[in-house]
């Protein structure tokens, strides 16, 4: 690494950092900040051989340290600053006013172990949300305990256990899971000591109905539930939703249903009218939390009445003297210390009653006319696995341009040149060369069309200039790394050279 003389910290820009890190910049004895004197004993420090030189932090000055991270932070994406067309994630725009709600110290100073009756406007905000909540799904109870969509999988899936271990079908050893799921469904499953059984899509994407009655046919007395995405991830209804329902319950299984896409069809179906026994959400997609980096989240699960006494505890009741934390009568138990993630309860809730019944259906409505124009747009330069209308999402395959040399990599990262986050890539895993485009309600017709204009050169690019995509990308600050070098032997901590 070329030293830099002491001056040139202020020159340090945007396209330095991935070369240039906080230890490269260090200078002995340089500081950022003056501790006061000892209030306490001097202690001695602890002997010599037993201090590693290789854990030495950077010696900065408090304003070069700023200016670091400022311009670190420049690079960061953000829906702030620009569109995710991640398919399966609905990253969208969440108001600023709901973050502002969720911090207001009624409810951000509050403490989990504080007495009810001091907590009542938190209880009764999250007894209507679990009432409106049922209500969106057409679903008797819900429980806001889950912290995330997969433990909402996983919460739903240890009730289906608990249901039928209590009414005879406690050797049902199967879950039947659709080849289009999301991965964490067959995890989900398996976790909960389950085997698995795959069932495959058919040529117009919808679950194999054959299949389906084959493998209830063959072994429905030992099938415990069937998880369905709905809509599935390949961004499409399944059309026949309702007979699937019969045929599980016709056999003594339960229908599961996967709520991460239910920004499809907000306002406009209730899964509780289609046969669903048991439905997760994710807050944090459909219903206005910061998205990405691992949280925060909330799953929770709607259940019909026959499922209701086996809910995770807490579970928020009123009765006469208010609202009150209860514990359902055959409860699963807890998925965690206190009640969830109530930030983003807090957050959804907002959301929900600012846009009421209109805006809600309105949000389905635009997501899905996005999802649509974006396919209409680029239909005839990627092809399009199943050819009909789509919801939230298109599911798009780069088999095209694979035939030219021009991975499905190779075109999300040209993206990245263009200045767009890439989309979803390689999943489902169904689709070869996958990309999976999910526009949301939030973006404009312009955006959409720049986004379009980008996808489109870079299908003119992949047929005349191939190199040229395979390069990419040329303007960001770190080229391609090394995938199977970085997979294989991560360099996970700074080391000092020499």
């Amino acid at each position: 690494m070329t030293e830099r003389p002491d001056n040139d910290f202020d020159r340090l820009t945007a396209d330095d950092l991935g070369a240039t890190l906080t230890f490269d910049l260090s200078r002995p004895g340089r500081i950022g900040c003056t501790l006061p004197a000892l209030d306490v004993p001097e202690a001695s420090p602890p002997p010599a051989e037993l201090l590693r030189e290789e854990l030495s932090l950077p010696e900065l000055s408090q304003l070069e340290v700023v200016r670091y991270f400022t311009v670190l932070s420049q690079r960061n994406y953000s829906i702030d600053t620009g569109s995710y067309p991640l398919g399966s994630c609905s990253m969208k725009y969440n108001p600023k006013i709901n973050e502002d709600v969720a911090r207001l110290p009624g409810f951000a100073q509050l403490h989990p172990m504080q007495p009810a009756e001091s907590t009542q406007g938190a209880l009764g905000l999250m007894h209507g949300l679990q009432r409106i909540l049922a209500e969106l799904t057409g679903m008797d109870e819900v429980s806001l305990a889950p912290a995330a969509g997969a433990q909402g999988e996983l919460a739903g899936i240890l009730i289906a256990r608990a249901y039928l271990g209590a009414n005879g079908g406690g050797g049902r050893r199967r879950v039947l899971v659709p080849d289009s799921a999301h991965g964490t469904n067959p995890a989900t499953a398996a976790m909960a000591g389950f085997e698995v059984a795959s069932i495959p899509s058919d040529a117009d994407g919808n679950m194999d109905l054959a299949a389906l009655e084959r493998a209830l046919d063959e072994d429905g007395d030992g099938v415990a539930a069937l998880m369905l995405t709905l809509p599935s991830t390949l961004g499409l209804f399944e059309r026949r939703i309702v007979r699937i329902g019969e045929l599980l319950h016709a056999h003594g299984a339960l229908l599961y249903g996967d709520g991460a896409n239910m920004n499809a069809v907000l306002g406009r179906v209730k899964p509780g009218d289609l046969g669903f026994d048991v439905f997760h959400l994710n807050l944090h997609k459909t219903f206005s939390t910061p998205h990405g980096g691992g949280g925060p989240g909330a799953g929770p699960i709607a259940v019909k009445a026959h499922l209701a006494p086996f809910l995770p505890t807490p579970h928020v009741r009123q009765n006469e003297g208010g609202f009150v934390l209860t514990t359902p009568e055959r409860s699963i138990g807890r998925l965690g210390s206190f009640h969830g993630n109530f930030g983003v309860l807090v957050r959804a809730y907002a959301y929900i009653l600012s846009l009421g019944a209109e805006g809600l259906r309105a949000i389905s409505e635009a997501a899905v006319l996005n999802a649509n124009y974006v396919q209409a747009r680029l239909r005839d330069a990627y092809r399009l696995p199943y050819d009909r209308r789509c919801l939230h999402e298109v599911v798009f395959s780069g088999s095209r341009q694979k035939a030219k040399g021009v991975r499905t990599l190779d075109i999300a990262k040209r993206l990245i040149d263009y200045g767009f986050h890439p989309p979803t890539i390689y999943f489902p895993l169904i689709v070869d060369e996958a990309l999976m485009i999910e526009p949301t309600e939030s973006e404009s017709k312009e955006t959409l069309d720049a986004f379009c204009d980008a996808m489109l050169a870079i299908a003119r690019e992949a047929e005349e200039s191939p190199d040229i995509v395979r390069a990419a990308p040329t303007r960001a600050p770190l080229r391609r790394l090394d995938e199977a070098t970085a997979a294989r032997k991560p360099v996970l901590r700074w080391r000092r050279e020499g």
